[in-house]
Formats: structure tokens, sequence, C-alpha cells
């Protein structure tokens, strides 16, 4: 029985596999544990990463934002918008590069219905995040996309791994829906 439990999580974070960690400490989270650190502190230490990283794109800053990331160019993500898959912390990067100069002024990000779940060293976190600000043209955007990050706790520290951002799509119409509700 442990066996499928443990293999239940494992199918969980590879079908996951995605933004952003957990938000405010009122959504759920669950964590079993055999590291040294308590359950407690690893929801707390996961809660404080996605804090950092709202703060940090919230603020437009780049280097704040890669702090969220694994280091080097093993960390994945798959992205809302082509080439659909960066690998490496330097794709990343210029991923976000790119975002941010969408929104040349201000723009804010939004945590909603986020969940984690950790295991020792790997966790998941899934939900929503509410994107809005004036674009380049003064258009004023308002989207929300679909995030699971994937954890991974390396060296005492969680780092996310893998992130999958995306839209849910009209399957009759073909059409991204920008502004989904769960």
């Amino acid at each position: 029985m442990k066996l499928r439990a443990n293999f239940t999580v494992m199918l969980s974070l590879a079908a996951a596999c995605l933004l952003s960690s957990c938000g405010p400490l009122s959504t759920t989270s669950t964590v079993s544990t055999s590291s040294s650190s308590s359950p407690a502190d690893d929801l707390n230490a996961i809660n404080a990463n996605v804090q950092h990283f709202l703060a940090a794109a919230n603020n437009k800053d780049l280097n704040g934002i890669m702090a969220y990331y694994g280091p080097d160019e093993n960390v994945v993500m798959f992205d809302s918008v082509p080439p659909r898959q960066y690998v490496g912390a330097t794709a990343i990067r210029k991923d976000w590069e790119q975002f941010l100069a969408t929104y040349p002024t201000t723009m804010h990000f939004d945590l909603v219905d986020w969940k984690v779940e950790a295991d020792s060293n790997l966790a998941y976190g899934h939900g929503f995040v509410r994107v809005t600000g004036p674009a380049k043209d003064g258009t004023q955007q308002d989207m929300t996309v679909r995030i699971t990050d994937v954890y991974k706790k390396v060296d005492g520290k969680w780092v996310t791994i893998h992130e999958h951002v995306s839209w849910p799509v009209d399957p009759v119409t073909g059409k991204v829906d920008f502004n989904s509700k769960p």
C-alpha cells in the first residue's frame, strides 16, 4: 500500500510539472517528511519562497524572480507562450526578461487557490496566477494562468525544478480562455 501511495505522489509530481509555490498562509498545504526539518518548517520555507517570488515579480526584479528557480541548467519550464519549453536557468531568465518587457511600467501578480503538497525532499504546488497591468501599447492586460510548480530541497533550500504554465483552450473554437475561473 505504501508503494502505491509513493507511486501516486510521484505520478502526481510528474503530471503536475509546474509558478509559482504557495501563496498566503490561507492556502492548503500538507507535508510528509522524513528529513531533519519539520513539516511546518518545510511549508514555511516553500511559502516564503513563493511570497518572495510574488514580490519580485510585482517589482519586476529579475534577480529576485530567478532566486525562485534552481540555479542550474536542469530546471525546466513549460510556458504558455512559444517555444513552450525552456530548459535551464539561462533560458528561463531570458523568457522572464521578454515577459517583463511586455509590461514596461507596472504589473501585478495575484496567487489564487494555491495548494502545496510535500514529501521529504520533493514538493509541488498548483493554482492560478492572475497578471494585470498596462501592456506596451497602453491597453490594460488581465489574464489568469494555471500553474504547477515542482520543488526539490537542495542543500536544505526549496527551489523550483519544474514549472508548467498554461491556459485552458476551448476544443471546439480553439480559443484560449485568458480569464478562466475554477
